[in-house]
């Protein structure tokens, strides 16, 4: 019985050992891969990477993780030749194959989520055109145009529907413009108000799926297949 005993102990302490190590292992290789995760050509501030599933270590010895999720901060990529900010991206990645000597990594599959605040809108717009939320999931867009007409500068603001367009486009368009009887108005503001921007600097294989406008920005599902992380 003394002898049973024994062993148990000793398996538990090994026990509480192996798990010990397993989680240092996965906290290194979390930080590890947090400097060397890459999105696109996208400069990116902070990177967070979680690990998921256990033991950590036989998913290593495979070289395939279950899944990883990875959060990036301040993504800048180019939107028709100008810099649009995404203020957060969130993945969760499935089979994550590790290349040969850790040095790349690639996701079987991924969904995720990426948010455009209406700042990066407003920068990403034409010039004097500012872009908020409008509720109701519709945006405010307000700008200044001058009528030759009158010779004079009016601001008028507008509540615009935002959709996906091929894939990579957000698309924003003035449900309805005033013309108030002024020739030429309804144009003049739409030239200034509607706007298309394509989405670039994402990884290769991830796709924007919808698009929903919610009261601290853009929210974009987004999915894809073989999608190359790093390396």
């Amino acid at each position: 019985m003394r002898a049973l005993r024994t062993l148990l102990i000793i398996a538990v302490v090994l026990g509480g050992v192996f798990v010990a190590v397993d989680r240092a292992a996965v906290y290194f290789a979390e930080s590890e891969a947090e400097q060397r995760v890459t999105f696109g050509g996208a400069e990116a501030g902070s990177t967070e990477v979680s690990i998921k599933g256990f033991p950590f270590l036989t998913q290593v010895a495979g070289s395939e993780f279950d899944r990883v999720d990875v959060t990036v901060e301040d993504i800048r990529a180019s939107a028709a030749g100008r810099e649009i900010r995404i203020s957060e991206i969130r993945a969760q990645l499935r089979q994550v194959t590790l290349g040969a000597g850790y040095t790349s990594a690639t996701a079987s599959r991924a969904t995720g989520t990426a948010v455009i605040p209406y700042a990066a809108l407003t920068e990403a717009a034409d010039e004097g055109v500012t872009v908020a939320y409008g509720g109701d999931g519709k945006v405010k867009v307000t700008g200044s145009v001058r009528i030759p007409l009158l010779e004079q500068t009016v601001t008028r603001s507008v509540l615009s529907t935002v959709t996906l367009v091929d894939g990579d486009t957000v698309k924003v368009h003035a449900d309805e413009v005033p013309g108030e009887g002024i020739p030429g108005l309804e144009d003049l503001v739409r030239k200034k108000t509607d706007f298309e921007r394509v989405i670039g600097g994402l990884p290769d294989g991830l796709k924007l799926q919808k698009i929903e406008v919610a009261p601290g920005g853009l929210e974009i599902s987004m999915t894809g297949a073989g999608i190359r992380l790093a390396g």
